[in-house]
């Protein structure tokens, strides 16, 4: 079996912005792609996992969710960085959907077409749900990112992220995967 890392996207990866929807407003986050290269040559694959409720709200569409992925693997690649499969949530929240995290379904799906042994794996990201659905998935570790939401998650959820590793971003998160503090 092999081990994964799942990461978030928006907050986690690039900048967060308000439903983005154009790749030329893309801004990933300094140090990324170096860092998830040495996850790859570690031998880790790497999945993003993500919630995208703008196309369900109808503030873009499901190619312009495309276009952004594409150009965030385009210049991840450049950095020797590559995403086995990206899992996507589409729907609005009100509506019932097997992915959406906090669900681990999208993990569960990895399992089985990856051959990923969870209980070797982590979840990356930079919300409280984030950290649930690796929890819920059975992950090694679930660790959240002070990018995006984080810096304000790791305050009002202190008492939630007793089991959670907190970083300041992905090559932290990185740096603590490949040599373990605790």
């Amino acid at each position: 079996m092999k081990r994964a890392v799942f990461l978030d996207r928006d907050g986690t990866l690039n900048l967060e912005k308000e439903y983005l929807s154009d790749p030329a407003k893309l801004e990933i986050f300094p140090g990324t792609g170096p860092a998830l290269r040495r996850l790859i040559e570690a031998g880790f694959l790497l999945f993003i996992v993500t919630n995208q409720s703008g196309i369900g709200r109808g503030l873009y569409s499901l190619a312009d969710m495309h276009a952004v992925n594409k150009r965030l693997c385009a210049e991840l690649a450049k950095e020797g960085a590559h995403f086995q499969k990206i899992y996507f949530s589409p729907e609005h929240p009100a509506q019932a959907d097997r992915g959406r995290k906090p669900s681990p379904q999208f993990l569960f799906d990895a399992r089985d077409e990856f051959n990923v042994d969870l209980a070797q794996s982590y979840m990356i990201g930079d919300k409280l749900l984030d950290v649930e659905c690796g929890w819920n998935a059975g992950v090694k570790k679930s660790i959240l990112v002070r990018t995006g939401y984080g810096r304000k998650v790791e305050q009002e959820a202190v008492a939630k992220l007793q089991s959670a590793v907190v970083l300041d971003d992905v090559p932290a998160a990185v740096a603590w995967i490949l040599i373990p503090v605790d």
